[in-house]
């Protein structure tokens, strides 16, 4: 049977409460002792309460961003006339709009990466595309030294490591080092 209104707002008020004296720094031993609740209940109340209010925050940034790009579009829809106009463009209306433009990019995250280059010791441009382990492996070693040469990566290369290990494994399998050593040290060592 569902709980009651009065029942839920008790709850919700307790928790609440429970969530400033946490905050406060009481222990989940003292919250449980100030509402004569267990202290199971008031860790699980805790927890409850903060995973509530972390999704109030999501759901209110998700607000603000919506309400946020509702201004920049109505700017938008303001300077743009003036912007496109086809008896010549307001150069200042133009600037506007692309500066608003950008905000709206920004402000629902979708910027794209900015190419950047990666220059050798030499001063030329270092081939770098797929950001693959050996690749960055490679750029940090050519930045180590000064006069590094620019290794050549093949793309078409198996960079699968666990492969390797599977082999390593089976070759340890025949040859245990610790074996030879015992039977090597047959002799007395209480000499």
């Amino acid at each position: 049977m569902p709980a009651s209104k009065a029942k839920r707002a008790e709850v919700a008020l307790r928790r609440s409460e429970m969530l400033v004296m946490k905050i406060q720094g009481r222990t989940a031993m003292q919250i449980a002792e100030h509402f004569g609740i267990s202290p199971g209940t008031a860790r699980s109340d805790l927890s409850r309460t903060i995973r509530k209010a972390h999704a109030l925050e999501v759901q209110d940034a998700q607000l603000y961003r919506y309400l946020q790009g509702a201004r920049l579009e109505e700017l938008l829809r303001a300077v743009m006339p003036a912007a496109t106009a086809a008896e010549g463009p307001d150069i200042k209306a133009h600037e506007q709009a692309r500066k608003v433009i950008a905000d709206i990019t920004e402000l629902f995250g979708l910027k794209v990466p900015v190419r950047t280059e990666i220059s050798g010791p030499d001063g030329g441009a270092i081939p770098f595309s797929s950001g693959e382990a050996a690749e960055v492996m490679a750029l940090i070693d050519i930045s180590d030294r000064d006069n590094a040469e620019i290794p050549t990566i093949d793309p078409d290369a198996d960079l699968d490591d666990e492969d390797d290990e599977d082999d390593e494994d089976e070759d340890t399998e025949d040859e245990d080092p610790y074996l030879e050593d015992d039977d090597e040290d047959d002799g007395d060592d209480s000499a």
